[in-house]
């Protein structure tokens, strides 16, 4: 599906210049959008013609009337020609490359030569030089914005960023986000890598069952597997996607060692430990790489943390959890007309991903409340899992232990609250808010949020769609890195 961009700047760029140097014949007011925007002096209007212009320009581009020079573009590598007949003022003012480049050459031809991908869609480029909009699919948004950065098309480049940043959900058949994380990395937009990088850690179940997660890159692989922020429904889960890129990659020995030494083994239970040992090719090939880290994960899951502290250094990365969305680490949670009242509910987690502590449980409970004050301006004396409602407040949410129990001692219980919504025609994480505290709240919880509206980017079919996690921490034993 096409989509037409506006990016936040306007969707048509008004050539002023032009419309002296081009508009051959006046425009009649009969047919063209009479606009009243607002009353001027003297009861004056503005009467806005512009739609009419563009499609004087459009039909300029295709007619080639009052050509004066023709772009020859050369697709590398092969014997293919696209002409393109063309105007120097319109090409000039928007590019200042191409101004450059027909200063230069006093010839009616202006020869360019592209690779394959961009010579595709070098007529799209040229249209949006005289129209100011432009259609773009999912797979001509690399190629689009390498023209619009080698031709130095400013407004387009960003244009296309945003678009890409918008639409990293969107359904493709091979998947895009990789590609445009690869894309991003080469050319050094920071925002746009940071932007697929974390839809990747976010939705990466789904992306492990996609066929994207074969192209992902020995770099990229990398530097998703040491992030502590990635969704996913367990560590075995994480090591068999990896198993499965290995086998279909190939990569250096290398690559794979330092990939197998980002698993976090700790996280995994010792019977699909004592199973990959025995089963899986890539653990039995490279085992002496990681023996240190399953001794480890053995002993961690043998004693207590405590007691396995006094002799060994668990202060490591592989007993930090990620976010799990296993039911033994949370649970999901949806909210019918979260702005109608105030809603709780209760479940279950283990209290720690030690062998010594995973049989043992946790109950918590959850309140959500769509109008709620801050605790910084609750009265003392209100009770912390009762919310303060007012008209002007907005939505929150607590999750506390129901029980207290000496086995929570060197425990810290991370929260996360996981917001899922449909973008692009699937579900994703829109949203990912964390707080640490067993007594604190998410501060800043949907606060940029309108639930009211029923097309709430947040909401689906009315609804809020949730998912809780609790992450344990021995936080006196181990330090956690993201």
């Amino acid at each position: 599906m096409a989509h037409t961009y506006e990016g936040g700047i306007p969707a048509r760029v008004y050539l002023g210049t032009l419309l002296v140097a081009l508009c051959f014949h006046p425009i009649s007011v009969g047919g063209a959008a009479l606009k009243q925007e607002v009353a001027l002096e003297n009861g004056a209007t503005t009467l806005n013609h512009s739609m009419a212009m563009v499609l004087r320009m459009e039909g300029l581009l295709a007619q080639g009337n009052g050509s004066d020079v023709a772009l020859r573009v050369q697709t590398v590598n092969t014997d293919e020609v696209k002409v393109i007949q063309a105007h120097t003022l319109v090409l000039s003012l928007q590019s200042e490359v191409f101004e450059e480049l027909l200063l230069s050459h006093n010839a009616s031809t202006l020869v360019l030569r592209e690779p394959a991908d961009c010579a595709a869609v070098f007529d799209k480029f040229i249209r949006y030089l005289y129209c100011g909009d432009i259609s773009v699919r999912l797979d001509q948004a690399i190629p689009l914005h390498k023209l619009a950065s080698k031709y130095r098309v400013w407004s387009l480049q960003q244009g296309l960023s945003q678009y890409m940043t918008g639409h990293l959900s969107s359904d493709s058949p091979t998947g895009h986000v990789v590609g445009w994380y690869q894309y991003a990395m080469q050319i050094g937009d920071a925002n746009l890598m940071d932007s697929c990088l974390q839809y990747l850690s976010w939705n990466l179940s789904s992306v492990l069952q996609s066929g994207e997660w074969g192209s992902i890159s020995d770099d990229l692989l990398l530097s998703l597997m040491q992030r502590s922020d990635l969704i996913l429904q367990s560590e075995l889960e994480l090591y068999e996607a990896l198993e499965a890129w290995i086998g279909q990659n190939q990569p250096a020995g290398l690559t794979v060692e330092n990939a197998l030494r980002q698993v976090r083994y700790g996280m995994i239970p010792p019977q699909h430990l004592f199973r990959l040992q025995k089963q899986s090719p890539v653990m039995l090939k490279y085992y002496e790489s990681i023996r240190d880290l399953l001794f480890l994960a053995f002993q961690f899951h043998s004693a207590s943390p405590v007691q396995l502290a006094k002799y060994f250094d668990v202060n490591c990365s592989i007993f930090t959890p990620r976010n799990y969305l296993s039911p033994s680490w949370g649970s999901p949670w949806v909210i019918n007309n979260p702005t109608r009242d105030d809603r709780s509910f209760s479940f279950q987690t283990q209290l720690g991903p030690s062998g010594s502590d995973a049989s043992k449980r946790v109950t918590w409970n959850a309140l959500f409340s769509p109008r709620w004050l801050p605790l910084s301006v609750r009265s003392a004396y209100t009770n912390e899992m009762q919310a303060t409602r007012t008209d002007g407040g907005r939505p929150r949410i607590i999750v506390t232990p129901a029980t207290s129990s000496p086995d929570f001692a060197g425990v810290s219980f991370q929260k996360t609250v996981i917001v899922t919504a449909r973008q692009g025609g699937k579900m994703v994480v829109r949203h990912v808010y964390n707080f640490h505290q067993s007594t604190e709240e998410a501060g800043d919880f949907l606060v940029d949020a309108d639930l009211h509206r029923r097309v709430s980017e947040y909401l689906i079919d009315s609804s809020l769609y949730l998912h809780v996690v609790v992450k344990p921490l021995y936080h006196s034993l181990i330090v956690a890195r993201k």
